[in-house]
């Protein structure tokens, strides 16, 4: 949960500070439009915006934003390679001298890296919204 989160329904105030910039970093969470202005996330919905600060500009520092504000995806992109890499080198070893064993292995890993990377993500993202 962002604890500093700011709803501000469009009806009481049209919000948007000079300066701020239409961007495609940051989750949308269902919002039509989102905006950075320094370490403000504005996302922008059919009747409100939600406001909060991050810890670091992504646009300045992608991977101090990931670490500091964003520690699911990296812990989810982590746990997709290396789970991927075992499932397919580890089938691999196994089918060797089977035809299309590599392509086998790449797929199966592909599959489980997916799978296994957004397990963790999730239950990332809900063990850091408690």
């Amino acid at each position: 949960m962002i604890w500093d989160e700011i709803e501000i329904p469009k009806e009481i105030r049209q919000f948007m500070p000079d300066g701020a910039e239409e961007t495609a970093l940051g989750q949308k969470n269902g919002a039509k439009k989102q905006y950075r202005y320094g370490n403000l996330h504005i996302r922008e919905y059919d009747d409100k915006y939600l406001v909060h600060m991050d810890k670091v500009d992504p646009r300045k520092d992608p991977l101090g934003h990931l670490v500091q504000d964003a520690p699911e995806f990296l812990v989810g992109i982590t746990s997709a390679v290396i789970a991927g890499n075992k499932v397919s080198s580890g089938l691999y070893k196994l089918q060797k001298n089977v035809p299309f064993a590599k392509s086998t292995s790449i797929f199966a890993g592909l599959v489980v890296s997916a799978v296994a990377g957004y397990a963790v993500y999730a239950i990332t993202k809900k063990l850091k919204d408690l």
